[in-house]
């Protein structure tokens, strides 16, 4: 494979600010959907609806069921000033990492407070640049109140002019997919926020299994890669799982060699992990970095948006599609105008 693959330079494309979605299709199925067939190389225009059609017959659906947690936060120091925070993960005492904005000066050991005084925490360690281990009060019930006071965690390119702003708008409610019981993401999985219930319905209906996985979406989907060589990129783990009966139903698929459509990049790496580790846990933690030249051991099909330029979620595609035919569609559709990233539009590529 030519060197230039590996070069983070080769997976970069020019976006019109104008394409950036900063809100969902009035309703979830709305959305375009831009298909695109390998074998062919055919592109053509198509309305998400028309998913339902395009499907191979006797396949099956993958969705990830995570939720996303109002995990952004605004509060303020001891000495008043004001601090924000997007906590990333738990670990096994309770405590939250958390990126903090305008962090610079906190103190190990200050106390901090968010939300008007509705959670209250201790700035415990200091992690990596901008990050901190948060010790809170209400351990326990700290996701539960985060559904109150929290906010949406919304990527920094969806522009919100202030923390009322975005409590008064419908985010909470379309920034998670109809699907999503599984609390842990601080971002959601964008190719699942199409779909409706109806819409899986009548999936289902035409004899397509539809299946459940999880993956938390946290740092290791959407961190940016630093470094030109990606080979050098390492992603930050990500919790997964699935159960029991799902990974003996994804054996009997994967001897069966039935076609798997992923729903999402997540859902991809979901499969693919479970595969290299010959379904032997059905839940742990994931950095599987899935960049060309890659061979899909259950991937036949993948649903995803429009992805950042020279991100992790560009070189996965891909890897599925190829670079350049990748790079000629999305180049084809910013000529059509489509909606792009995380409330913009979507591809299926069969």
């Amino acid at each position: 494979m030519p060197s230039h693959d590996w070069k983070l330079s080769s997976y970069d494309y020019k976006l019109p600010q104008s394409l950036i979605a900063q809100h969902p299709a009035p309703k979830r199925d709305q959305s375009r959907m831009l298909f695109l067939e390998r074998k062919s190389g055919k592109i053509s225009n198509r309305n998400f609806t028309e998913i339902v059609s395009l499907l191979p017959e006797s396949s099956c659906l993958v969705i990830n069921n995570t939720k996303v947690l109002p995990a952004r936060i605004t509060g303020k120091r001891q000495s008043g000033g004001k601090i924000e925070a997007l906590l990333i993960e738990e670990n096994n005492n309770g405590d939250w990492s958390a990126i903090v904005r305008k962090a610079g000066r906190i103190k190990q050991g200050e106390r901090l407070e968010f939300c008007d005084g509705k959670l209250l925490a201790k700035a415990k360690e200091r992690l990596e640049e901008g990050e901190w281990l948060l010790e809170f009060e209400e351990t326990e019930r700290l996701k539960e109140r985060l559904e109150d006071v929290g906010l949406p965690p919304l990527p920094p390119y969806i522009e919100r002019r202030n923390a009322s702003d975005l409590q008064n708008t419908k985010d909470r409610e379309r920034y998670q997919t109809c699907f999503a019981t599984e609390p842990g993401a601080i971002a959601a999985p964008t190719a699942g926020l199409h779909f409706t219930p109806e819409i899986l319905t009548e999936i289902g209906n035409r004899g397509i299994d539809i299946l459940e996985v999880t993956l938390h979406v946290g740092l290791g989907t959407f961190s940016s890669i630093d470094q030109e060589d990606i080979r050098k990129h390492k992603m930050h783990a990500e919790f997964f799982s699935v159960s029991p009966q799902t990974l003996r139903q994804l054996q009997v698929y994967q001897n069966n060699n039935k076609q798997m459509i992923n729903v999402g990049t997540t859902s991809v790496r979901v499969l693919e992990t479970l595969v290299r580790q010959n379904f032997q846990e059905s839940s742990g933690w994931t950095d599987i970095f899935i960049y060309p030249p890659c061979k899909f051991s259950m991937t036949d099909g993948i649903l995803t948006n429009f992805h950042l330029p020279k991100s992790t979620l560009m070189l996965l595609v891909s890897a599925f599609c190829g670079r350049e035919f990748l790079l000629s569609s999305y180049q084809y559709a910013v000529a059509e105008k489509y909606r792009f990233f995380s409330y913009g539009d979507c591809m299926l590529i069969l």
